[in-house]
């Protein structure tokens, strides 16, 4: 196996541990839930295969959902997640596209380019997650709200996640 699949395998695993053993113990008041699970599909590479995308959203959903007793409001949202992810990629594509290794991240693509992406796709993901768990439309107001609040939260973590775990690009000069 190659040394990126296995990071992704281990990003994975490590993600769902947090998830279930400590972020779905948090909650603000009941308004801000924060889902860190979903940062394995926001920095997928910009090639990734879209069918991929969605098995394995589907998968992590499932994950998710089996330990968190959600009845499949993960896995949908997720699959989602992963649905709407080529069109934001493709709506906020530079003008001369992106490279094809390109990854996703605030080293690679710059802080305004990251941030607009993983809010657009975080507010998704837990607008249709809590849409889901209230499922009436006299709720909208307080879905808009949580996913406001919860998609701040969730931000924070991801952003937090970038600075201290990702690698800074190879200088062009071959200097490291």
């Amino acid at each position: 196996m190659n040394r990126e699949l296995i990071s992704h395998i281990i990003r994975f695993i490590l993600l769902i541990v947090v998830q279930v053993f400590l972020l779905n113990n948090v909650h603000f008041s009941g308004m801000i839930n924060p889902y860190i699970y979903i940062y394995f599909l926001l920095v997928l590479p910009v090639d990734f295969s879209p069918n991929a995308g969605l098995f394995l959203a589907f998968v992590l959903g499932l994950t998710i959902d089996l330990f968190s007793h959600t009845l499949g409001m993960h896995t949908i949202a997720s699959v989602f997640f992963a649905y709407g992810r080529p069109y934001v990629l493709r709506y906020m594509a530079p003008r001369d596209g992106y490279e094809f290794t390109r990854t996703i991240s605030i080293r690679q693509m710059g802080w305004l380019w990251f941030l607009t992406f993983s809010t657009i796709m975080i507010f998704l993901h837990h607008f249709v997650l809590f849409f889901i768990e209230t499922f009436r439309m006299s709720g909208l107001g307080f879905t808009f709200g949580k996913s406001i609040g919860s998609t701040a939260i969730t931000l924070f973590l991801i952003v937090v996640v970038q600075l201290l775990f990702t690698r800074p690009p190879k200088s062009s000069l071959g200097y490291e």
